[in-house]
């Protein structure tokens, strides 16, 4: 079940509603069609959303945390934790699939998903937070920027968009926790 924060906000999802679900496919056919689609540069159908979301909640590594303006939700993210074979990695989390609806954006939501998610790493004692991103998502860029996190690659050939090569960005920040 979901613990629901407030009808504006954010909350961490275990279960997802078939209005969640309707929800978080047009979110992400709106963020795709933005250019911020987390891999997607153009929506796929329908029933590959709805079981790839469904298929978020069946990974025991992943949490998904869900963004809502005004009841619905509008976004979302994923702690990734490492695998329980990945001993020599376990000090780190990964923050993937970050990304607002395009009109939903402004309101805080995406500056709270991700401070949810750094408290939420913290408190699971990993020490170093992770993420990457497209060089495009300008936005998001100066998002972890503001938030701490310290550019520590950039990868030249990240994705291939529109018939082109496009950076990525590479991104950790120390949560001063002691490692696991």
């Amino acid at each position: 079940m979901a613990t629901v924060i407030e009808q504006t906000g954010i909350e961490w999802v275990y279960e997802l509603t078939d209005q969640d679900i309707e929800d978080l496919c047009q979110a992400t056919e709106e963020a795709i069609l933005d250019g911020n689609g987390f891999g997607w540069l153009t929506p796929p159908p329908r029933r590959v959303l709805e079981s790839y979301w469904h298929g978020v909640l069946l990974v025991p590594e992943r949490e998904l945390i869900v963004a809502r303006l005004e009841g619905s939700i509008v976004g979302s993210a994923q702690l990734l934790r490492p695998s329980p074979n990945n001993e020599a990695q376990s000090f780190s989390a990964h923050i993937t699939t970050f990304f607002l609806a395009p009109w939903a954006r402004a309101h805080g939501l995406g500056q709270a998903m991700l401070d949810a998610m750094e408290n939420r790493a913290r408190e699971a004692g990993f020490g170093t937070l992770e993420l990457d991103v497209r060089a495009t998502q300008t936005a998001a860029i100066r998002l972890y920027e503001r938030a701490g996190f310290k550019k520590w690659a950039t990868k030249k050939k990240y994705a291939f968009v529109g018939g082109e090569f496009v950076p990525g960005i590479y991104f950790t920040k120390d949560l001063g926790a002691a490692a696991k």
